[in-house]
């Protein structure tokens, strides 16, 4: 999808429709009134009869209004002329996308930065719209043949806005199309069947990136580089694949070569069957979706390479298939990680923390400022918070404030989870240093627990995306998130460094 920026009489604009606000009571906003100026008093005719009074997230299609260069113009309710909420915001804007999409359309432009949003900027306003058109106009469909060519896709976002806010408001323009581009490579890489996005794909994908992006650096280690590596624990879970493990590192360098990276880490499990402690048969599909941490490195890096965000970023994806067969890890087996910890793998389900801990102690070569992991670890955290919030644990207070503040502003939420040494005593072996499971009590926070003894000698936090990082049921497919919470994450502490001098 491309982002633009329009100036200008909105009348006088050619595009396929025009998105206008309409606020309570019949009030037509600034956009609105311009094209019913236009339009010869078209619009306020249908405002005053009552066809849409301005009721938040309210529309109505205009097909054909006389005088405009618009084929069609969209009104849609936005309450109070006086401001709504942030939330109330996104609800609109997801309507409007919906109503756009839905009816077909190529492009459109869109006049809702006018809207006065309580709390929030310009600059947020523009990026809530273009999450808006990028969730509802993406598809999947690289493995259909009868409608893939059909259906017309929405290609094209045109923001309007006023001449004196062109040029403070292009660079949130421009990281926004790259945000598109990191959600969409984030989403196809999830929705990609196992099959064909296999760890060795990941790696391909991976290379692509560093000869697309000058500032990314890739390396992949193969199994024998990480057996030398001492990484029993990951290679413990590729045992019973045919497909080779990778350890994945992509590096933007876009900051100061003396600067200490950020960290992502990205649980790539593109397959899970469970192993031997295989799962029960529904749903198993869905099971390609435990890479979704990893496609969630591959959309940060993508973005903030393509943004040229100057910021040091090391993305490092353990990538492996969790099958079974008779070389596979059985329960009650005993294995070495990177660390020199040894780990008893009461259920060989339980893998993700198996690759993530190897990762997490080679990232300690990178001497970072913090390292975060995002995977999809446990079914607990889809009990504990459904499909709404992503769980977030961390070691340290600070980073885990600023990782929920970007999720505010993003509105890829998460919601802090304890990590209290009480919780460490149910991880206890009697035959190991550490079990890979603790019960069903407190199960995401476990998981966690046990990458916690990893993470001793950095920052450190963890965010386990089980819930939020696809649906299921009919509209199944990959939800994109966190990428949208990272990249403002990142983008939060440049503003943070340039304030600071």
């Amino acid at each position: 999808m491309d982002i633009s920026i329009k100036r200008g009489a909105p009348g006088k604009i050619k595009t396929a429709c025009i998105v206008a606000a309409v606020y309570s009571g019949k009030s037509l906003g600034e956009c609105a009134a311009a094209l019913d100026r236009s339009s010869r008093g078209g619009l306020s005719r249908l405002s005053k009869r009552g066809d849409i009074r301005g009721q938040l997230a309210e529309v109505l299609m205009v097909p054909d209004a006389s005088g405009l260069e618009a084929d069609r113009v969209l009104l849609i309710g936005a309450g109070k002329r006086s401001g709504i909420t942030a939330a109330e915001y996104v609800k609109l804007t997801r309507k409007a996308a919906s109503a756009v999409v839905g009816a077909g359309l190529k492009n459109a432009l869109t006049a809702l930065t006018e809207v006065a949003v309580k709390g929030r900027d310009d600059s947020w306003k523009i990026q809530q719209q273009v999450l808006a058109f990028e969730a509802a106009s993406y598809r999947f469909d690289e493995f259909k043949t009868r409608t893939k060519s059909k259906a017309a896709r929405f290609t094209r976002l045109n923001l309007l806005l006023a001449d004196e806010q062109e040029s403070l408001l292009a660079d949130e323009a421009r990281i926004s199309a790259s945000l598109v581009n990191g959600l969409k490579l984030t989403k196809d890489l999830a929705n990609t069947p196992a099959n064909y996005c296999t760890p060795t794909h990941l790696a391909d994908q991976a290379k692509s990136l560093g000869k697309q992006f000058k500032s990314l650096g890739v390396e992949v280690l193969t199994e024998a580089a990480m057996e030398k590596l001492g990484m029993g624990s990951l290679l413990s879970v590729s045992r019973g694949s045919e497909q080779p493990a990778k350890l994945i590192i992509l590096k933007h360098n876009g900051g100061p070569k003396n600067a200490k990276p950020v960290v992502l880490v990205g649980k790539g499990v593109t397959f899970d069957s469970g192993g031997i402690s295989i799962k029960p048969g529904p749903a198993m599909d869905e099971m390609k979706y435990d890479m979704c941490g990893a496609a969630t490195v591959f959309g940060v890096l993508s973005t903030v390479a393509e943004a040229e965000l100057p910021i040091n970023v090391i993305g490092v994806i353990p990538a492996t298939e969790n099958l079974p067969d008779g070389k596979a890890t059985k329960p009650g087996d005993i294995v070495t990680s990177m660390s020199g910890q040894t780990i008893e793998v009461l259920n060989t389900d339980a893998e993700g923390r198996l690759i993530l801990c190897d990762a997490l102690t080679y990232c300690e070569r990178f001497e970072p400022d913090v390292v975060v992991d995002i995977a999809t670890l446990t079914g607990a955290c889809i009990i504990a918070l459904g499909h709404t919030t992503s769980a977030l644990m961390s070691n340290n207070d600070d980073l885990a404030d600023d990782l929920l503040a970007a999720g505010q502003t993003s509105g890829d939420r998460a919601w802090r989870l304890p990590l209290w040494d009480e919780y460490q005593q149910l991880i206890d072996s009697p035959f190991a240093d550490i079990a890979n499971v603790g019960g069903r009590a407190a199960g995401s926070i476990t998981a966690a627990c046990f990458l916690a003894r990893f993470t001793k000698k950095y920052r450190w936090a963890h965010l386990d995306i089980a819930g939020t990082a696809w649906r299921s049921g009919k509209p199944k497919g990959a939800t994109g998130r966190p990428v949208s919470l990272l990249v403002q994450f990142l983008r939060s502490r440049l503003e943070s460094r340039a304030q600071e001098g």
